[in-house]
């Protein structure tokens, strides 16, 4: 099977490229390879690669940033244009598409857990843009999944993890918000159900050729397309969160810190608005698919072991 994936430098990515390579053969690209302010170039990488599965790890997440930017921004050609030609290059091709969205589409004043049926309302630019691509690649249709996740981290690239750690060692009292509450979601737990997820089409009909593979798991996908939410397993604030990763670190004899106090958002404005309870309910995707990720928790302990 030939899969593309684009975006594999990023922090899902990066662990993606690693997960799939036992399920077929991988062609990674990224930025500036792949450029997804030029729509038509990226289009004519996709025909020229010819996948049977693409998926798309690719994200404009500079939230504040995209704030001061227009609708035309570099935030939706990326987040928003860049899925709907990914969609349509899938559809014409017969191809399956995975796309990764985010929980910033709800404005967090449900003041509950979000069901894949609420009603979304994004507060910032960010999320407006996600949600357009999210929109775009039901429209176009075809054989795809939509992957909503939440406060994604890794401890291998620029994430609240590693800058909690690098704080813990530059400061004596830490501040952070109480008040935005999601699910710590790892990259590679993520990357790892992504592989068992694909890996499940195997096992369809008994199919053991390339080919046949790959017309069964584009087909397998093609019955449940949609949107799922796929995120670690409960939630907390980004203050419990920090606590968390403070006691988990494996070098804890080398913090500064010796305080963690509770903050409000209030207290860092910042351009974008977040959602201050935006966690997810991924119950559906665990009943079609018989999946979920671990407990927030435990996958922390386990990234922070390396």
């Amino acid at each position: 099977m030939k899969i593309l994936l684009l975006g594999n430098t990023g922090q899902l990515g990066w662990e993606l490229e690693r997960t799939l390579s036992p399920l077929g053969e991988v062609t990674a690209v990224d930025y500036p390879v792949l450029n997804l302010a030029d729509i038509d170039r990226a289009r004519e990488l996709i025909r020229r690669a010819a996948p049977q599965l693409i998926l798309n790890a690719t994200a404009y997440t500079a939230v504040d940033k995209a704030e001061k930017e227009p609708d035309t921004s570099l935030a939706y050609k990326i987040n928003a244009l860049g899925p709907a030609m990914m969609a349509e290059e899938a559809k014409a091709l017969g191809a399956a598409l995975i796309h990764y969205s985010t929980d910033y589409v709800f404005d967090g004043a449900k003041g509950g857990l979000y069901v894949e049926t609420d009603a979304t309302n994004p507060l910032n630019v960010y999320g407006a843009s996600k949600l357009a691509g999210e929109q775009a690649v039901a429209a176009v249709g075809g054989a795809y999944l939509t992957l909503r996740t939440a406060w994604v981290y890794s401890t291998r690239r620029d994430s609240f993890v590693t800058k909690v750690l690098q704080w813990a060692r530059q400061q004596t009292t830490l501040k952070v918000v109480a008040d935005q509450i999601s699910n710590p979601t790892s990259a590679r737990m993520l990357a790892e159900i992504t592989a068992q997820l694909l890996a499940m089409a195997s096992a369809v009909d008994g199919q053991s050729s390339s080919s046949a593979l790959s017309s069964a798991l584009i087909n397998w996908i093609g019955e449940r397309s949609g949107v799922y939410h796929l995120a670690g397993d409960g939630y907390a604030s980004r203050l419990d969160w920090a606590q968390e990763i403070l006691k988990l670190d494996p070098h804890k004899e080398t913090q500064t810190v010796s305080e963690v106090a509770a903050a409000s958002t209030a207290d860092f404005p910042t351009p974008a608005q977040r959602p201050l309870f935006s966690a997810l309910d991924c119950s559906k995707f665990t009943a079609v698919f018989g999946l979920k990720l671990p407990a927030w928790q435990d996958a922390l302990r386990l990234a922070m072991v390396g």
